[in-house]
């Protein structure tokens, strides 16, 4: 189901998490507490293990499984693929590369986008085969329209559209031991922060965001960019190497502090505390800092 508002504004739908193994990706996850799906085969040479939280968002850990179907879609213009392969070129095979949006309309985004001069490419239409839980099987199909900027080189932003939604019960998926329910925030850092604002308001279809305090509202999340010294004062770890635009964390929201330490604790998950945030820094098989806060 698409979510969206009376504003227009895109809400957010997923997070893009290059890594280099998914079987490293699924043992991280899982130690950290969340219930991982298993591997879903893009046609274009890439594969991923999804997180599915109960707020509707979700974790898209993402590998290359068959290095010639990427390299035959980069030379087909498949955007996806080829701002994959940039970011891992740019960044490593670990990391966190792109926030996605929820559209309805995925083609009038491009329109959008190419209109502001930030479009990254072509749209993708794509469909790939799953299986639910209960065994059934059928077919998702996927319409994405891609947005970046000349000095946002370690990051992409895209609307993703949902043409054919089987239903499937989640459920299962969703009951993470660490109590983990949503994503609050999502923190990017950049040298230039204010430059990156007309990027974020016209990829989330907001015109009026004016980025107050480096901070985007979105109907179910916010998206806070930092300049590297107020990313090191908040959490306490390095914010890395310059950056035009780069995602660095993922804020969650967790039913009890008490039962996510726990389950760090019992898998020997180093953490350190930041106010009332939980804060484990990144790791193979987890591209970003998880910052984990107890919301009721």
């Amino acid at each position: 189901m698409t979510r969206t508002t009376a504003a227009g504004t895109h809400p957010l739908d997923h997070l893009v998490l290059p890594t280099q193994s998914l079987d490293v990706a699924r043992a991280r996850l899982a130690a950290l507490g969340f219930v991982v799906a298993s591997t879903g085969i893009h046609p274009f040479g890439t594969e991923n293990c999804c997180v599915f939280l109960a707020d509707g968002t979700y974790l898209e850990p993402l590998a290359v499984g068959n290095e010639q179907a990427a390299t035959t879609a980069i030379a087909e213009g498949n955007v996806f693929v080829a701002r994959d392969r940039i970011y891992r070129g740019n960044c490593g095979d670990e990391g966190f590369s792109a926030v996605v949006f929820a559209t309805g309309n995925a083609d009038a985004d491009h329109a959008r986008y190419v209109e502001a001069g930030l479009s990254a490419g072509d749209v993708l239409s794509f469909s790939r085969a799953f299986t639910d839980t209960a065994g059934k099987s059928d077919v998702a199909s996927f319409k994405l329209a891609f947005a970046s900027a000349a000095n946002a080189t370690d990051a992409f932003l895209f609307a993703c559209e949902r043409v054919n939604a089987p239903k499937m019960d989640r459920t299962a998926l969703q009951a993470h031991a660490n109590g983990a329910t949503g994503i609050v925030e999502i923190v990017a850092v950049s040298d230039s922060p204010a430059e990156q604002h007309r990027l974020i308001s016209v990829a989330m279809d907001d015109p009026a965001a004016s980025g107050q305090g480096g901070a985007f509202h979105l109907p179910n999340a916010s998206l806070s960019v930092l300049a590297p010294a107020s990313f090191v004062a908040r959490f306490g770890m390095p914010a890395g190497a310059p950056t035009g635009l780069r995602f660095a964390a993922v804020v969650f929201a967790v039913r009890s502090a008490d039962v996510t330490l726990r389950r760090l604790a019992a898998n020997s998950i180093k953490h350190d505390i930041a106010g009332n945030d939980i804060v484990v820094q990144p790791a193979p098989g987890q591209g970003a800092a998880f910052i984990f806060r107890e919301i009721q």
